[in-house]
């Protein structure tokens, strides 16, 4: 039985465009990139193609994209470079950040969480307030995501960069859920730092990239080489990364990034309309698609609990993603979810991608209707 894959948002399928970067990377002489020597030379070249069709897909400079091993990676290297000359001063922090920016925060500086709204937007209001106060310290680093991971809110993230950068407050981005999905031009936007990753749009794992805007400082957090211009330590990925920036070309080519999110938006509405028909089921977040991501929805299904569901869909051949604790890893429920004040034992997340089928679409919404009606019957 086919199977239909809704959790893009979580990993994407490698793009052909990837999958042939990396064959291609076998056919390479097997030589470090910071050689002199003709091999070093000839994969030199290859990574710094790859460093500008990233640069070309988030409208920043190739001298500004430092690779790194994904987004994770790159928010810790944000983190520790805001903070390391400021270890007393606070870091700003909004509940529905990604666990790898709270968790990176925390870490290393004091946090103060900034309030967000129902739909997990951020308040500028209280950031502009933050700010603006002269009795408290003075922020490190303030933290801004794109758009939600699991929500999909696209953020007020150009008011909040321009908050910061009025103030002389470092700012960084989370732009890894926004990243091949809705266009970016981060020359325009001026955020100080700002965090990619190449497995949510179609590369492969095990790369991303930490935009530096020119002239902000930045003290890197792997050192032991000079590779990145001194800015990250280590010998390049070059497979992951000549992948990465093979799926960041394909989505830059012919106006692909927004015809693809022309089809997630169609597919989501497609999604939502099967789900909303099913009594009891709500859209969690923005109800305005175009208020969140094009390629994913949030829903609530009240009256059964969410891992149920997820249970039966994959049993029925499809893959979604759940905010309840036994869905991944980790035993809390989503922090996202809660500072929203929405139950994450009653969340799904449908997500969709670049190799997503209509048929897909529809095996969702036969097998959602199916379960769920099977699994309130249980409950009567």
């Amino acid at each position: 039985m086919a199977r239909a894959y809704l959790d893009h948002a979580s990993s994407s399928p490698p793009r052909p465009e990837a999958i042939r970067a990396v064959r291609d990377w076998f056919e390479l002489p097997g030589a470090d990139p910071g050689r002199l020597h003709e091999e070093g030379r000839i994969n030199r070249d290859a990574l710094e193609h790859a460093r500008q069709e990233v640069a070309a897909l988030v409208g920043a400079s190739p001298r500004e994209v430092v690779f790194t091993s994904g987004a994770t990676e790159a928010i810790n290297d944000a983190v520790w470079g805001a903070t390391r000359a400021h270890r007393d001063a606070p870091v700003l922090c909004a509940a529905v950040e990604h666990s790898a920016v709270r968790d990176a925060s925390d870490r290393l500086a004091p946090v103060e969480t900034l309030p967000v709204d129902g739909e997990g937007r951020i308040d500028v209001d209280a950031l502009a307030a933050r700010l603006a106060s002269r009795s408290l310290l003075r922020p490190a680093l303030v933290h801004c995501q794109w758009a939600n991971h699991e929500v999909g809110t696209l953020q007020p993230v150009a008011r909040a960069v321009a908050l910061c950068r009025d103030a002389g407050v470092t700012v960084h981005v989370d732009a890894a859920a926004a990243c091949g999905h809705v266009p970016l031009n981060l020359t325009e936007l001026g955020a100080d730092l700002v965090s990619v990753s190449a497995h949510k749009l179609g590369g492969v794992p095990g790369a991303g990239a930490l935009v530096v805007r020119r002239g902000s400082r930045f003290d890197p957090l792997i050192v032991g080489g000079e590779q990145e211009r001194g800015r990250r330590g280590g010998l390049e990925a070059l497979p992951a990364l000549l992948a990465f920036g093979a799926a960041a070309g394909a989505l830059a080519a012919d106006d692909a990034l927004a015809t693809e999110a022309k089809t997630a938006r169609a597919q989501i509405a497609a999604v939502v309309e099967d789900a909303l028909a099913v009594q009891a089921v709500e859209i969690v977040g923005p109800a305005s698609p175009d208020e969140r991501l094009p390629h994913l929805v949030c829903l609530g299904v009240h009256g059964v609990e969410a891992e149920p569901v997820l249970i039966g869909l994959d049993r029925a051949g499809v893959g979604v993603h759940s905010g309840s604790a036994c869905s991944s890893e980790s035993i809390e429920p989503s922090p996202v979810l809660e500072a929203m004040g929405v139950d994450p034992s009653h969340s799904l997340r449908v997500s969709v991608g670049w190799s997503t089928s209509d048929k897909e679409i529809a095996a969702f919404g036969d097998a959602f209707v199916r379960v769920v009606a099977e699994l309130r019957a249980l409950r009567r």
